[in-house]
């Protein structure tokens, strides 16, 4: 199967065209209404893929299973890896993500489910275009209630104000007493769950809005 190939010039328009999603989503459980949805990368946002274990446990971002068994309180939770979907199942199962008790994965989607753009400056490239979402489930999602986080600025240039870019997990052997990403974007979600509308929000200054809310809650 084929990516989708847009050009520069049709990127804005892009952005709400219908795209084809048979077979590109892998829904593993069910939507649930009233939930937003947070879209989430594998490599170097939950996983060091680069670095070498004797088991992935200790590849895996500080905090994970916290993280999301936290925010599916509010959060309806897909990944979405640049990689294939054998190696998504394989990784995600390894780090007991697809399995846990305390949260479910509504699904899974790969590389296939990415589209090629292209731009003056950068010439073609993949992204993530999360309209093959709303165009699925346009019951359940919309911009208003979606946010993807990604490493990659670049995955989700079709929908810049969905997109926060989150710090990447490297060297996870000498980061990982150290990294506490997860913990400050579990405050993130929670806070912003509460409003109507997420692609109000300029998610580059996430961690401005914690300081914020926190300092709010204070003073109240």
């Amino acid at each position: 199967m084929k990516k989708k190939v847009i050009n520069r010039l049709s990127i804005s328009f892009a952005k709400n065209a219908p795209l084809r999603t048979e077979g590109l989503i892998e829904l593993r459980n069910p939507c649930r209404e009233g939930k937003k949805l947070l879209v989430l990368d594998i490599d170097y946002t939950l996983f060091d893929h680069r670095s070498t274990a004797e088991n992935p446990l200790e590849l895996m971002r500080p905090y994970l299973h916290e993280f999301l068994s936290a925010v599916y309180a509010e959060y309806d939770i897909i990944i979405w890896s640049a990689t294939s979907m054998k190696w998504v199942e394989l990784k995600m199962g390894q780090l007991g993500v697809l399995n846990n008790p305390n949260y479910k994965i509504t699904a899974l989607l790969d590389h296939l489910a990415m589209i090629t753009v292209h731009s003056d400056s950068r010439g073609p490239f993949d992204c993530k275009p999360l309209g093959l979402i709303w165009g699925q489930f346009p019951e359940f999602y919309s911009s208003k209630n979606t946010i993807m986080f990604d490493d990659l600025r670049r995955n989700f240039v079709m929908n810049p104000q969905n997109g926060l870019t989150i710090k990447p997990f490297r060297k996870a052997h000498a980061n990982r007493d150290s990294d506490q990403e997860l913990v400050k974007l579990t405050q993130y979600l929670l806070a912003i769950a509460e409003l109507d509308d997420l692609s109000s929000l300029n998610h580059k200054n996430w961690e401005s809005y914690n300081e914020d809310n926190f300092k709010r809650r204070r003073h109240s």
